[in-house]
């Protein structure tokens, strides 16, 4: 058994440096195949754990609110915040409509600022308010022109004033710069209103959106849960694309590849021919030759991912210095698709080779024929 391990080694070994040229140009172009591979799935994983971090920044992907346009249970928020788990940001609000020193109708909001500062960090704030600071107020930046000072700011609701001062102005383009925020305690206190909406962002795509919103619904029945359809979906549509351009960019390098190792295996049979048909002649099956004719394909496909890899890995990584001013280290998890991949590319450009292997006449080819 150990004799016939021995022999065929030595065969391939033999096969292999007996013909380094054909040898060399197959490898060289399964390393570009897995170097390529490698450095495409690198950067993807590590941009497809980029997108998800960009996208957290611009606030919630679930907004929860009571079914009938009530306040929410005095529990909700605290289940939300439990069934979403780790990583999520729940940020409660309040609204009423109060008016100003000036008489002007204006949208007022209560909420928690450490948390909505967490949430929608995409926002242009001045200056954020202390968490201490009971009287501090944020002001929208067009809600900031319907007071007459911004430091001693004057709001009354159904007859009861509240005087609070200008901490800063946020500005988003939205519906945010027509309000006034101000601390959920203050708020529920100054108004008797409590919280009818929960601003949710959880981490992950849109299965986890999914996941979340089916186990809030069975947590909080009876509550309204809807996806911030525009995050979310602009987010499947920008990563669902870049998966599709990196497998489309391997998919139509591993043809070309294949073209080439075609041609050098196809190349390679031609020139053994009276190998093949001497080890035919010697009592060799057809199946032993066409195992051993693999088997060199296959020992190059896998010298090629050995290379590929470590060039691939350090190709990544210059290149997510140089764009993204971030290390991309290398990913062990890419080496088994990499490595299925190019024994794929060898074995469909040993297709052609094996039936041009499987029609040789020993008789004829020694004859000279």
């Amino acid at each position: 058994m150990q004799k016939t391990k021995i022999t065929l080694g030595h065969v391939l070994l033999h096969s292999l440096l007996h013909r380094r040229a054909r040898s060399l140009s197959a490898l060289i172009a399964l390393t570009v195949s897995a170097a390529v591979a490698t450095a495409l799935l690198t950067l993807y994983a590590d941009l497809d754990a980029k997108l998800h971090h960009e996208f957290r920044n611009f606030g919630a992907n679930i907004v929860i609110t009571a079914a009938q346009g009530g306040p929410l249970p005095a529990n909700a928020l605290a289940q939300v915040r439990q069934t979403a788990g780790a990583g999520s940001i729940a940020v409660p609000f309040a609204y009423a409509v109060a008016n100003t020193d000036r008489g002007t109708p204006v949208v007022v909001a209560g909420t928690d600022f450490a948390s909505v500062q967490r949430l929608d960090s995409w926002w242009q704030v001045s200056r954020w308010p202390a968490a201490t600071d009971a009287r501090a107020a944020l002001l929208g930046q067009k809600a900031a022109q319907f007071v007459a000072d911004e430091h001693a700011v004057t709001l009354t609701y159904n007859g009861h004033p509240v005087q609070l001062h200008g901490a800063g102005q946020v500005q988003t383009g939205g519906d945010e710069d027509n309000r006034i925020y101000l601390p959920l305690a203050t708020f529920t206190a100054w108004t008797g209103v409590q919280p009818s909406v929960i601003e949710l962002q959880v981490p992950g795509g849109a299965t986890r959106v999914e996941q979340t919103m089916t186990h809030l619904q069975q947590a909080v029945p009876g509550l309204r849960i809807q996806p911030v359809r525009q995050l979310v979906e602009g987010e499947t549509h920008i990563i669902d694309r870049t998966r599709a351009l990196i497998y489309g960019s391997m998919l139509l390098i591993s043809l070309t590849v294949a073209v080439a190792v075609l041609a050098t295996l196809s190349a390679s049979v031609l020139e053994r021919r009276r190998d093949f048909a001497l080890m035919k002649a010697l009592g060799a099956s057809q199946l032993w030759l066409m195992f051993l004719f693999l088997l060199e394909a296959a020992a190059i496909g896998v010298a090629g991912v050995l290379a590929g890899y470590i060039l691939g890995s350090a190709t990544a990584a210059l290149i997510g210095r140089l764009n993204f001013q971030t290390a991309t280290l290398p990913h062990p998890s890419v080496l088994p698709l990499v490595l299925l991949l190019n024994l794929a590319i060898a074995a469909l450009a040993a297709l052609l080779p094996l039936r041009v292997l499987r029609s040789l006449q020993p008789a004829a080819l020694l004859k000279g024929e």
